[in-house]
This record gives C-alpha cells, sequence and structure tokens, in this order.
C-alpha cells in the first residue's frame, strides 16, 4: 500500500513539473520525486526479500535529498540594495531604522529590547522586497528570503520542520558568522493566513511559527535575528499572528514625489526628449506603483527600439535609437492603467486605521 502511495505522489509530482515547466517550485518537485523513488525502492527491497541493510543505506539518502530540498527554500545573500534606492517611503524607513539599524548599532541602549517582528503590508509592487533587502544592507546582515506558499506546499510536506529548521538556520548563521540576520517570508499570508477549514499539518505549522516568533523575542534579547512579513493580504491574517509583529507598516503607493524620483532614476539611462518635464509624468501617473512605473519605462524603451530594428538600421553598431517624446508615454499610458484599484487602497487604509504600529 505505502509503496503504491509513493508511486501515485512521484507521478503526481513529475505532472506538475511537465505541465508548468516555468514553475519555480518545478527542481523542488523534482527533488521530492526523487527522495519518493529512493524510498519506494527501499521498500520494494524489503518486500523481495532482501536485507535491511540495503534499506538503512537508502535511508540516509532520503534524509539528505530532504535537507537539500529545504536549502533550495531558502535564498540566503548579502544584498546590494542601497538606502538611497529606496525611494519615498521615508515613514516605513524610520520605523525600520528604529526597529533593526540603532539596535544592531547599540544594543546597550535598549535595556528593555527592541521589536524582532515587522510586518510591511499594501499595494503589490510597492518596494516590500526591496526595503526589507536595504535594511540588511545597511547593517551587513545575512538576507533569508522565503517564499511562504514554497513553506506550506502539500507537495513538499514536512513544512512544520521546515520552519524550525529555518530559525534554527538563521542562529547558526549568526552564532558563526557573527553577523545579523533577516528573515524575509513573501506572501506571508500563505503561512499565517486564517483560513475556513485547516489540516492537522497547517494548525502544527502555525503553533510552530508561533513557537519561533515567542523564541527571538523571549529567549533571544541579544541576539540580532529579525523577522520581515511582507503581505498584500494583511486582512487574511490571525490576530495571533499580527500582535507578534510588533511593527506594522503600510507600504503605500507612491506619492508625486516619489513618482518623479522613479522616472528619474528609470529613464537615468534613456535618452528622453529635453522637453519632457518630469513633473507632468508623475501628475499621469497617480495611482500608479512602482512597478507600474518601471513597466512604463521598459516600455518607451522598448517602443524606440523596436523602431530602430524595424527601420533596418539596427545593424549598425552606431545607430540608436531616438528620442523619447511625450507623445511616446502619453500613448503608453493609454494601454497601461494602473494595476491597484481604489478599492483595494480603501481596503488598505481601513486595515491600517486598525492595526497599524509604527
Amino acid at each position: 500500500m505505502a509503496i503504491q502511495m509513493y508511486q501515485k505522489a512521484i507521478q503526481t509530482l513529475i505532472t506538475l513539473a511537465k505541465l508548468y515547466p516555468d514553475y519555480n517550485l518545478n527542481r523542488l518537485y523534482i527533488e521530492r520525486a526523487k527522495a519518493y523513488q529512493e524510498r519506494v525502492k527501499a521498500l520494494q527491497a524489503l518486500e523481495d526479500g532482501r536485507s535491511e541493510a540495503e534499506d538503512s543505506r537508502t535511508a540516509p539518502k532520503v534524509v539528505e535529498s530532504l535537507k537539500a530540498t529545504f536549502s533550495d527554500l531558502v535564498l540566503h545573500e548579502k544584498p546590494k540594495v542601497t538606502w538611497d534606492e529606496v525611494i519615498g517611503l521615508d515613514q516605513a524607513k524610520q520605523a525600520i531604522k528604529e526597529s533593526i539599524i540603532y539596535p544592531v548599532q547599540r544594543p546597550d541602549l535598549f535595556p528593555l529590547g527592541w521589536p524582532r517582528g515587522i510586518l510591511l503590508y499594501g499595494p503589490p509592487g510597492c518596494g516590500k522586497t526591496m526595503l526589507a533587502a536595504a535594511a540588511a544592507a545597511e547593517i551587513n546582515a545575512t538576507f533569508m528570503s522565503v517564499d511562504a506558499a514554497s513553506i506550506m506546499s502539500k507537495w513538499l510536506g514536512e513544512a512544520e520542520k521546515n520552519v524550525a529548521r529555518l530559525f534554527s538556520t538563521a542562529r547558526s548563521v549568526i552564532e558563526k558568522e557573527n553577523t545579523p540576520v533577516i528573515i524575509f517570508i513573501d506572501e506571508l499570508d500563505s503561512l499565517l493566513g486564517t483560513r475556513n477549514q485547516e489540516v492537522g499539518g497547517e494548525v502544527r505549522v502555525r503553533n510552530q511559527f508561533l513557537k519561533e516568533m515567542d523564541g527571538i523575542a523571549d529567549k533571544g534579547r541579544n541576539l540580532h535575528l529579525y523577522v520581515i512579513g511582507a503581505t498584500n493580504k494583511p486582512w487574511s491574517l490571525d490576530w495571533a499572528f499580527i500582535r507578534r509583529f510588533q511593527k506594522r507598516i503600510y507600504i503605500p503607493l507612491p506619492d508625486a514625489a516619489a513618482r518623479v524620483s522613479m522616472f528619474r532614476y528609470y529613464t537615468a539611462p534613456l535618452k528622453l526628449d529635453p522637453s519632457i518635464k518630469l513633473e507632468e509624468l508623475a501628475k499621469y501617473t497617480e495611482g500608479y506603483t512602482g512597478s507600474d512605473i518601471r513597466d512604463i519605462c521598459q516600455a518607451a524603451q522598448l517602443k524606440v527600439v523596436t523602431e530602430l530594428f524595424e527601420s533596418g538600421k539596427a545593424s549598425d553598431k552606431s545607430a540608436q535609437p531616438r528620442e523619447i517624446t511625450l507623445a511616446d508615454f502619453k500613448e503608453i499610458l493609454r494601454s497601461r492603467k494602473a494595476s491597484v484599484s481604489k478599492e483595494m487602497i480603501a481596503a488598505y487604509l481601513s486595515w491600517s486605521e486598525k492595526f497599524q504600529a509604527l
């Protein structure tokens, strides 16, 4: 019976990998399928009357495969994003300075401790990930970026152990490298969101996360381990988890000044008509996210480069695209609307009134 169940799981994982070849979890699906295949071989060996010694040799391979799979869930890096590259978001920057940067620089000034959990919430494409990475770069911290959906994947299993391993690995990095660690969990609602129905495994994962969060707050007062969670759906989070994030920071749409700065940053390598006023572009893009503005600038680049290729002049290495005009931007904006609705913004503001904590 066990062999049939493993074989069915293997077939499902392989089918998923084939159906969605570009999906970022495919490597994990394949690794898990290999681990299951090793287990099937071991069980078949036992059924065939072979020695249990063979099974004992196979088991460590399965364990190592599972460890490798966990390592694929977490990206360890030293970010190169500078604080100045995070345009706008002054209120959020100040909150992170108070919670992370100042305590790292002078922990002796915080006898009552400091916040270890920070929740960044708001529309997609407004810089939550970049803000977290810049905070890590500012204190030379190891940045452990985690996809919550991957941790909770029912195909991967062992989600409860993955959460424990995540925090254990972070503590090991701090002890070995003597540097702070920021655990960044994207799509936090996938891990800690409320659900109408939960299976036992999901409940255990949430309890494990609560245990780990309580651990860094109570036992590790001098341990510079921080958890930054990001979500586009803060209303999906359970209150038990919300309160573990002492700082809850709204990451809003960029204001007019921030939009001007974004257009200046993204158009810097492009050739613009000198008559273009960035303030005018900012006016046209009220309600757009930072990601929207980047896409608009990229579309303008593609427009003039495509013209160069279609004119047949691109083969001449000295040929350059024409200047981008205001008319080009207006044409692009006619077919590119803001990715965030007014209703969604109203929902964020309503949630902020109840739960924001700077």
